[in-house]
């Protein structure tokens, strides 16, 4: 008897589970909320559990952001070395090793370079906690 009853709560828990789909909400660059049965390609979006009728269920939770492009993180990285006080130096040969101080002109074509590079690849900073 316990284990028909069990059957039947195990049954009835499958059909709920299989009634439940994923939505997904963000806002647009314009600031418009979209939905999607997908995430979107960049940014900040959350997942909503929905049940067969599309109510929204119990549980919302907030996804992270997608990583950063690798050469966005660089840039912004550069900038920031290129934007401070101290000597830069910089690998000109590839070796992995810095072997040249960049001068007030080198140091000036690499910002301008890595402020170019973030313009054209990359989406605003990032907000700093």
């Amino acid at each position: 008897m316990l284990r028909l009853a069990m059957g039947m709560v195990l049954c009835l828990a499958a059909a709920a589970v299989s009634a439940q789909s994923a939505a997904y909400q963000w806002k647009d660059a314009n600031g418009v909320t979209q939905y999607s049965s997908t995430p979107p390609p960049a940014g900040a979006y959350k997942v909503r559990a929905v049940n067969d009728s599309g109510a929204s269920l119990a549980s919302t939770e907030t996804a992270a952001t997608p990583a950063e492009a690798p050469e966005c993180a660089t840039a912004r990285k550069n900038l920031e070395l290129l934007q401070g006080q101290g000597a830069v130096q910089m690998d000109s040969d590839g070796d992995g090793k810095p072997d040249k101080t960049l001068s007030d002109a080198d140091r000036g074509n690499q910002l301008a370079l890595a402020e170019a590079t973030l313009k054209a690849n990359c989406a605003a900073a990032p907000a700093k906690p």
